[in-house]
């Protein structure tokens, strides 16, 4: 299931403002090491996942729960409106919990960043209902728990 996480680190201001010891500098002091190696030792990699795999995993999720919380099977007539709420939760999801931004939530399902935000708007007046909020919940509580090891997602 985490194949997918791949580590990236983005180096921070500080080390790009001060460049640090040359490589051919190893020998002195090779046990302490320098600023750098202090700061990664101290800090681990943070694992990043793109916003298309993390919006196609969110969705297949909200697809689930819906097909596990549905007490009916999907009929046909029902088929497109269904997928059309589906995908909305998951954007809403995306927007909400992972803190992407319209704009790579709509590239990663194929939509404007507007047709996202209108999606947004369609499941937050939802949410009136009280057994609609309490699913989105749960929903919002399962993609927290995926993501939340990669560090995505937390809001600080």
């Amino acid at each position: 299931m985490h194949q997918f996480i791949v580590p990236q680190r983005r180096p921070s201001p500080e080390a790009q403002s001060c460049p640090g010891p040359a490589p051919e500098n190893k020998s002195a002091g090779a046990g302490q090491g320098g600023p750098r190696a202090r700061k990664a030792m101290r800090e681990p990699a943070v694992p990043a996942v793109p916003p298309g795999i993390a919006c196609r995993i969110v969705r297949q999720l909200v697809l689930e729960m819906t097909a596990v919380a549905s007490d009916r099977p999907l009929w046909r007539r029902d088929s497109r409106r269904s997928t059309c709420h589906v995908r909305q939760i998951a954007m809403y999801v995306c927007h909400v919990v992972l803190s992407l931004s319209l704009s790579d939530i709509g590239a990663a399902y194929g939509r404007d960043r507007t047709t996202v935000g209108h999606a947004c708007n369609v499941v937050e007046d939802r949410r009136d209902d009280m057994a609609f909020d309490a699913f989105v919940s749960a929903i919002e509580r399962v993609v927290l728990s995926v993501f939340g090891p990669a560090g995505i997602g937390s809001h600080e």
